[in-house]
Formats: C-alpha cells, structure tokens, sequence
C-alpha cells in the first residue's frame, strides 16, 4: 500500500483512572487479543478511536475494559481492494488532509476536524460536501471489525459492500448504524460509481477553490419580523433547490443563530464551488433571494476565495461545540411557530450558558439514495438542525437548551418526528438520552425511530448476530432484538 507521511498527533493524558484498560494498540492482533481478554472477563468493551476520545475517562466506571486506538491512525492507498484504507484511529482533519495532498481526493465527512473519522462515518457522515457527493457512509467500502461470538471467541471479520459477501450485514450497520457492534480497526472507502484503479479517480475531487459569504444581522437592529424573515428564507431556499441536479448541489450554507447577548442575531456562512460557470453570478442570486424582504441597510456581507483545503474542518461550524447537543433533521424549513420559539428563546436574557442553533444544508445527492440503503435512514431532509451550548454548561445552561428544542418541536410532541410536521428524526452522531425521557419526549414514538427510522430491525438483526453477549455499545446503543 502507498502510504502517506505520517502526522505528530498531540497527546492527551487520561483525567481520571479507567476501570480496566489497556496500552495503546497499533495492530489488529493486538486488538482481538484485548477483546478476547475483556470477553474472559465478562467485561463491556469501551473503545477510543483518537480524537475526541483521547484520553477521556470512562462514562459509568462500571468496569469496563477501555481499548485506545489513538495511534492506530495511517492513511494509505490499498491497490489490492483499489480504495483507500483508514486506520481507526485517525482523525478526520489528518484523513482529509492526507487524502488531499497526496492523491487530489476527499472523503465528504464533517464535524471537528479533530474528531475521529469512525464516529462520523458510523454515524452516516453528513457535511458541506453532502449535497455534491452523499454522506460519508456512502463511500464506506469495506470494514474490519473485532467482534465475540457467543462462546466469548474474539476474531477479526472485514464486511463490504459487495452483494455475495456472507458479512455484508455488519457493512450495512456501520453505515449509520453507530460503531456497537465489535471494535472498528480499519475502513476502506471507495466511492460506489469509482471505475479503475487510478487512485485520484476513486473518491469525489474536491472544488479547489471555493467563494466564502458570510452574511450578518446585527442584533441592535434585528426585531422578531426581521428575524422570522431571514430562517423563513433560508428554508424556503432549501426547499427549492435540494435536488441533485441544481445548479447550487456544490452550495453548503449554515445559518447560526446565536442566544445570549452576542453582536450578530444570525450569521450565515455559505461556500460554493468558484470554478463553477458564472460561480458569482448564482451566489449573489442566492445571496438575493435570502435577504429579500430585509433592509440591507443592517446586513453585512463578506466574500473572499479560498483554496479548499484552507478550510476543510467547518463543514459543520456552528459556534457552540464540546457541549451537549440534540439534534434533527428537517423535511422543510421551521415555520412561524417554530421561528418565533427561536426567537424567544435566544434572545431571553441572561448570556451564559446561552444555547446556539445553526441549520445545515442537506438534500442533494444524499436524496439520490433509497432509505435502506444504508443504516442512515435520513433520504429525505433539507436540513439539518443542531442545538448547542458551550462547553460544560450549568445545569440551568441545559435545562434552557432542553425547553428551547422542546417548544420548537412542540406541535410533535417536543421531539423531530419523522414525517410529521416537516421533521425527519434525529442525527445519529448526537445521541440525545432526553428522547428517552417522556418528561421531554412525550411523542410516544421511541428514540431509535427518531434516528433509525424503519431500519431499526434490522440493526437488531445484525447486533443479535455480532454481539450476541452485549459487550460493546451503551447508553443509546443499538439494542438486539
């Protein structure tokens, strides 16, 4: 395998002492060899892919066995499978990086760059490039897993895509299904209508230069009118143009609109591909039909050109980050209701622990896909919310972030459910414990249709298969049927 240079990763030490783990691996052996030791023990398996993970305590302290794959992390090109093969513990920025640099080409995942690229992918992988190429998952391979059988035997499985393969079922569940079913140690990703064996040609070539808007509303001069009219435009816009085929497929916007007493109201960050015919010409058409209606005596505006590259870790870049999140994904954009909820909620006093919520581009080549193609059953949103707060924030800070997603979704019952009043669930990268809660979820639709949809039982099938003793996953794991 051709493998680029390797890249230093920081090291961050452990804040309090795991119940049970062991060295750094940096080989497949190494890892079913702990797994199995953890089977013997009758302990659950807690793994850390790099990234967010490095170096973070364990959630429960219940004796679980911790598995760090931090520097399990290379990046090479793989001619006998001709894709590229990721170790599981690098992250998503280096992954980028290197597949950039060294052959022109990208994986279209998204979220902190220094996040690892398992959770992204497992989780579907949704981001700025989503509307030109589909979600990460689409361009999952193949996958080596450790999984136990029900004797407590730990082995290495490698599932693909490809239809005659006996273990296409464990592919299919890491292609948004979470990464609950065994311990994750290698991916390979090849994009599904890649031809040959030419490496520059077997995932999508990002823009190489892109055109960065950003748009601002001050809050001095932003009353509830103007602001109900700027989140109704952007969803309109959405709505409008989410088919593959427009002419803004290349266009990812995220409208954030921050609470508390910050300067802007809302910001809108959009990138478009420059090197698209008249590129410009359609983004200040874009640019027009967003602030319609708003006088642009109180708007500024910002454009520059940027190299691709230079900016590839906010595809997701909503403000808030390191905090609880909850999460949906929308079919349409909020109505009044929804907008006027935002607008009472973030403008409330008092600026700490103040929530942030950004809205997302979507639709796109994603849309192109059934529902069962993947575990990720999301085919059919424009958008994507996220509600956020800082950090580690008070529980006053959590309980407004808790009010403020429950009186947007209040006509549903304080929760996105799919296909009812424009929602399409939730995203699967944010697991959110309060869906399980019928103070806050009082839908009466339980948390895995809110982010599995009807792919549900067949996720039960395949953690029933792989992970028949239960010995990886918690919290809003997939649970065996």
């Amino acid at each position: 395998m051709t493998t680029a240079p390797s890249v230093p990763r920081p090291v961050t030490r452990p804040t309090a002492p795991a119940p049970s783990s062991f060295p750094a691996l940096v080989t497949t052996t190494q890892v079913v060899r702990a797994v199995a030791d953890a089977a013997r023990r009758r302990q659950r398996v807690e793994v850390r892919y790099g990234g967010h993970d490095a170096g973070r305590p364990v959630a429960d302290g219940g004796g679980a066995a911790v598995v760090d794959l931090g520097r399990m992390n290379a990046v090479a090109h793989d001619p006998h499978r001709r894709a590229f093969m990721v170790e599981a513990g690098a992250r998503l920025t280096d992954v980028r990086r290197t597949l950039y640099e060294g052959w022109g080409v990208t994986l279209p995942a998204a979220g902190p760059g220094h996040g690892g690229v398992v959770g992204q992918v497992t989780a579907g992988g949704p981001g700025a490039l989503t509307r030109s190429f589909g979600f990460a998952a689409d361009h999952l391979l193949a996958i080596e897993v450790v999984v136990v059988d029900v004797f407590g035997t730990a082995r290495a499985v490698v599932a693909s895509r490809e239809r005659n393969d006996p273990h296409r079922d464990l592919w299919w569940a890491h292609t948004g299904g979470g990464a609950s079913f065994g311990v994750v140690t290698r991916c390979w990703f090849r994009s599904p209508d890649a031809g040959g064996s030419d490496p520059t040609t077997l995932l999508p070539r990002p823009p190489g230069t892109l055109l960065a808007h950003t748009l601002a509303l001050p809050r001095a001069t932003t009353d509830r009118a103007s602001f109900r009219r700027l989140v109704r435009n952007h969803g309109d816009w959405h709505e409008q143009h989410a088919d593959a085929d427009s002419p803004y497929a290349a266009l990812h916007s995220s409208l954030v609109l921050p609470g508390g007493d910050t300067d802007a109201a809302a910001v809108v960050r959009t990138r478009f591909d420059a090197t698209l015919p008249d590129a410009r010409g359609l983004l200040r058409r874009y640019a027009d039909e967003l602030t319609d209606g708003l006088d642009p005596g109180t708007l500024t505006e910002e454009l520059i050109v940027v190299p691709w590259q230079s900016a590839p870790d906010t595809d997701r870049d909503g403000g808030a980050h390191g905090g609880p999140t909850k999460s949906a994904w929308l079919r349409r954009g909020l109505d009044d209701a929804q907008i006027d909820a935002l607008h009472r909620h973030l403008t409330a006093p008092g600026a700490h622990g103040a929530p942030t919520v950004t809205l997302g581009s979507g639709g796109g080549r994603a849309n192109t896909r059934p529902t069962f193609a993947t575990a990720g059953a999301h085919r059919d949103a424009v958008l994507a919310a996220e509600f956020t707060v800082d950090g580690r924030p008070s529980d006053d800070a959590v309980d407004r972030l808790r009010r403020l997603y429950r009186d947007v979704f209040a006509a549903t019952g304080g929760v996105p459910v799919p296909g009812a009043g424009g929602n399409d669930g939730c995203l699967a990268g944010h697991p959110d414990p309060d869906l399980t809660d019928p103070r806050w979820n009082t839908s009466g639709v339980p948390w895995h249709r809110l982010y599995y949809k009807d792919n549900y039982r067949r996720l039960q099938r395949a953690k029933a298969r792989w992970d028949p003793r239960g010995l990886f996953g918690q919290g809003l794991g997939i649970r065996p049927a």
